[in-house]
């Protein structure tokens, strides 16, 4: 039995020594007190040292291969380190091409390796724990974080220095990390994945932009979206509203490129029939807009340009965001 790690960059890996160096696999392993006695054996890998900032979709989905082949060769699951500042997007990416029973759990650290309290090699740990555990056996993706497991759907980073900066807004963790237990309290509905690998030629081409609405927001930034992006997310205020002015900037550019409204606030889904006002959910659906329901915005982001690199025309964009949000 063993478990696939896959180290990319991030906090987790800053050495603390010369400028840019960064920890290997074996390295980070190597510093967590009790690993060796979990029981499954590591098959530790090296790529994408980089700042999770810096990662792209489609380094993220070369993970996710390399992942899904090792499973494929007997691995029961998959540990990826990497920076946290996108850890929330990563998890879903992969949370939405990921075909296995075999957890794929996702962790990093807040505090660098040579900082009091470093609180990486505690994330690995539980990490590995639950990758190994049969309770996470069909959970799809996962983040470990603080002895916390949370479903990549509902994930957010909510501070930016707290190594208890992983919350699932409105929902809660799935699951907890107890004395080397791994305790799933709440399994999360698992969604299908999404057919077909995406075409990488497309994904490149697929160029989804994201407007957060702001007070007296006149839509000024987006007069030339429909000419440089094939999709655009707008988070809106609330339940999923805009100024009064803007709703019509927004009903043309969805009658050009599809255009997915969500909640600015971080928790609570965008509503369907509940306010009729100028620049209210129902005025903006009936203008084109597709309802991202309980998505944040940078998740319907991320799936917006899967569904656009794999080819999908409005009603199969409007079908998955039910399905997903």
């Amino acid at each position: 039995m063993s478990v696939a790690l896959f180290a990319l960059g991030g906090t987790i890996s800053v050495a603390g020594r010369a400028r840019g160096e960064r920890l290997t696999g074996a390295e980070i392993i190597a510093a967590v007190p009790g690993l060796d006695r979990l029981g499954p054996a590591l098959d530790v890998r090296d790529v994408h040292a980089v700042p999770s900032g810096s990662l792209t979709f489609a380094q993220v989905l070369d993970v996710v291969d390399e992942a899904s082949r090792a499973v494929e060769a007997g691995a029961v699951g998959v540990v990826v380190t990497q920076g946290t500042d996108t850890l929330e997007e990563t998890a879903f990416l992969a949370d939405l091409v990921w075909r296995h029973e075999a957890p794929f759990v996702l962790t990093g650290a807040m505090r660098q390796p040579a900082m009091a309290g470093a609180d990486g090699p505690a994330n690995v740990l539980a990490a590995v724990s639950v990758a190994a555990s049969g309770a996470a056996r069909g959970l799809g993706a996962l983040v470990a974080f603080n002895d916390e497991l949370h479903a990549a759907r509902w994930v957010r980073k909510s501070h930016s220095t707290s190594t208890a900066a992983f919350v699932s807004a409105g929902a809660g963790p799935v699951g907890h990390v107890v004395e080397g237990r791994v305790r799933v309290l709440a399994a999360p509905p698992r969604r299908a994945p999404l057919p077909g690998a995406p075409d990488r030629a497309r994904l490149a081409a697929a160029r989804v932009g994201l407007h957060c609405v702001s007070l007296d927001d006149d839509g000024g930034l987006l007069e030339d979206v429909a000419d440089t992006h094939t999709g655009l997310v707008v988070a809106g205020f609330g339940a999923g509203h805009v100024p009064g002015p803007l709703a019509p900037v927004l009903g043309a550019l969805a009658r050009r490129i599809p255009v997915v409204l969500t909640s600015r606030t971080g928790s609570g889904p965008v509503l369907r029939h509940t306010y009729r006002a100028p620049g209210s959910e129902t005025d903006l659906q009936e203008r084109g807009l597709i309802n991202g329901g309980l998505l944040d915005p940078y998740k319907a982001r991320v799936l917006l340009r899967l569904l656009l690199a794999n080819g999908a025309g409005r009603d199969e964009v409007t079908a998955a965001f039910a399905a997903h949000g």
